[in-house]
């Protein structure tokens, strides 16, 4: 292959690729979520809820690789949760967490991070003597 059409298929490819997603702050997350309650039974039919639905998942599935490399390391800082299917995340208990961060920390804080905290609230790890 010459260095041309490498060059070329390169290029092609850079333009393939999707871009890694930027990480959706809790005052965004809030946002989209204050505007589909707005809106009623029609939220149902915006992109919106497997948007927000996707970052909690995403976050979620972060949250319990991190758990598990953690316990590996002997921490419990990030919190025990039960196995999962085990637990199930309350939606409006969510909300009311990231809505509870000061309003100048959630323009800046992510949702992976807020999910984070908010769970290690949830499910502390029992104290060791």
């Amino acid at each position: 292959m010459t260095m041309r059409r490498t060059a070329l298929v390169c290029a092609a490819l850079a333009v393939l690729m999707p871009v890694a997603a930027q990480a959706m702050s809790v005052a965004d997350f809030l946002a989209k979520a204050d505007a589909l309650t707005a809106r009623g039974f029609m939220a149902m039919m915006s992109s919106d809820v497997g948007l927000l639905k996707s970052e909690i998942m995403n976050a979620s599935t972060a949250y319990r690789t991190d758990v598990t490399a953690a316990r590996t390391k002997g921490q419990t800082n990030l919190g025990c949760p039960p196995p999962k299917g085990q637990a199930r995340l309350d939606s409006d208990q969510l909300i009311s967490a990231f809505r509870a961060i000061p309003a100048q920390q959630r323009a800046t804080m992510s949702v992976k991070t807020a999910l984070y905290g908010y769970m290690a609230k949830r499910f502390p790890c029992p104290a060791t003597r």
